[in-house]
């Protein structure tokens, strides 16, 4: 334990590998910033190339044994683990607080994580392969089976919660984990790795370490012995981690990435419930998401209407301040490269648009912001900005507002505000993003559905009917009848 403070519990940042917290092999550290106070947190440790070796070994030893239990006797590790995290929500909820500036008052991580665990403690009997008698002679059968060692990379906006859905599943299907956190957000997974222990897992079972994309990241994408990865994040770091992974063991990879989701208001829609969320989408966790809709498209007929009850619910939604009080929903973002990130594509928006609402609130904040008449061919309307802005243009015909909204290599996410249900239905279909909500728009997600990206969004899917399969391999056994 490398700190504590006045009256809480003390904050662990080492490394959990083989059942034990330790330090780095190289003794590194690095300091993490309240992005808030701007006052250093605790110094965290960084995992190294040899770190992450030990880690992997500790996996692979401890997957055979794994790998023969019962879903049942899995189950009773994974229900520990969900009770145990619902009893430390309010916990969870300072630390992410203070690590990259979530207000409290918006913590779901916990609950969604508790009831992942929970879920998944119940579905390792759905691992099931099929047979086959249409071949004279011959008994077919598929078996479905685990890979052995998963690695996972998690982003930090939303860490506890991805942690759930990619260790969850992988452990239910009868895998072992090595998961690497994010610099920016790594105390909740330490705290994680804390229940783990608490939970009883056997030794190697799950290893939770800390560090950068650069050594520790590669070291798992480019690991002979991690035969799966699941990476959510940005793209830029998804094509590096898919590179690394063709050119060490062609390991199967699961990629979670960026989005720059397009929100369509047609002239029938209801324009208060649809201004609503889609303000709420883009100021939810300071516009930290991957599927936050930063670019809405509305019909000229309403633009006027929609775009003054989009800014004023926008503008009165916001309650910035520290994130550690329950009346802030506002937070600061993340750190300060993220910060300045952001303020980068302001000037982008100023440069090529018109500014009409917001901008920088100094102090690691941005306000909510609205651009207006920005060109579609703007980096502000192709990158992903990561941050509280949204560009609003106008449309005049549904082909016109279907075309723009393509026109994006990112297709995570997307939605259509109309009355029209056959409307609806015709650009449910067009849309190129692997959800797409109807009256509704991110963080609208429900567990049951899968969760993925089309595009430079992602490969594969997650959710709660999804996930297991993400983590298992496919056997085909031919067994001769003939005498």
């Amino acid at each position: 334990m490398s700190s504590t403070t006045a009256d809480q519990q003390p904050i662990e940042t080492r490394l959990f590998i083989n059942g034990e917290f330790q330090p780095s092999t190289d003794g590194k550290t690095f300091k993490l910033i309240n992005p808030y106070t701007h006052e250093p947190v605790t110094d965290v440790h960084e995992a190294s190339e040899q770190d992450v070796d030990k880690a992997v070994a500790a996996a692979k030893a401890a997957f055979p044994a794994w790998r023969d239990l019962t879903p049942d006797d899995r189950g009773v590790y994974l229900r520990k683990l969900s009770a145990l995290i619902r009893e430390n929500i309010p916990e969870l909820a300072r630390l992410e607080s203070i690590a990259m500036g979530k207000p409290v008052s918006l913590y779901i991580d916990g609950k969604l994580a508790a009831d992942t665990f929970a879920y998944y403690a119940e579905a390792g009997w759905h691992a099931q392969g099929t047979s086959s008698v249409n071949t004279p002679s011959v008994l077919g059968l598929s078996l479905r089976q685990p890979y052995g060692v998963v690695g996972a990379i998690i982003p930090w906006n939303m860490p506890l919660a991805l942690l759930s859905i990619k260790v969850a599943p992988a452990l239910a299907a009868g895998n072992t984990v090595v998961l690497k956190s994010s610099e920016k957000a790594p105390l909740t997974s330490a705290f994680a790795a804390k229940l783990i222990a608490e939970a009883g897992f056997p030794p190697g079972v799950v290893n939770i370490i800390s560090g950068f994309g650069s050594p520790a990241g590669s070291a798992i994408a480019s690991h002979m012995d991690v035969r799966c990865l699941s990476f959510t994040g940005s793209t830029a770091t998804g094509q590096k981690i898919q590179i690394a992974a063709a050119k060490s063991n062609l390991k199967v990879v699961h990629l979670e990435l960026g989005g720059k989701t397009p929100a369509i208001i047609f002239e029938d829609a209801d324009i208060e419930k649809a201004a609503e969320k889609t303000q709420f989408s883009i100021h939810f966790t300071s516009g930290q998401t991957c599927f936050a809709n930063s670019r809405i498209y509305v019909q000229e007929s309403v633009a006027d209407k929609f775009i003054a009850v989009f800014k004023e619910k926008f503008g009165a939604a916001a309650r910035m301040g520290n994130p550690l009080e329950p009346t802030t929903n506002h937070g600061p973002q993340a750190d300060n490269i993220q910060y300045e990130r952001v303020k980068s594509y302001l000037e982008i928006g100023e440069k090529d648009g018109k500014l009409t609402m917001g901008g920088d609130g100094g102090m690691g904040f941005i306000k909510p912001t609205v651009f207006e008449n920005v060109p579609d061919d703007s980096r502000l309307m192709k990158e992903e900005v990561f941050g509280p802005v949204v560009a609003i243009n106008t449309f005049k015909t549904e082909e016109e507002a279907i075309e723009r909204a393509n026109a994006s290599e990112f297709g995570l996410y997307a939605s259509v505000f109309t009355k029209d249900m056959d409307r609806a239905v015709r650009l449910s279909k067009l849309l190129e993003a692997g959800t797409v909500g109807v009256n509704c728009t991110s963080p609208t997600i429900v567990k049951d559905m899968p969760m993925g990206g089309y595009k430079q969004s992602g490969l594969g899917r997650e959710g709660l009917l999804s996930g297991l399969d993400s983590y298992l391999e496919t056997k085909t056994v031919l067994i001769s009848t003939s005498s």
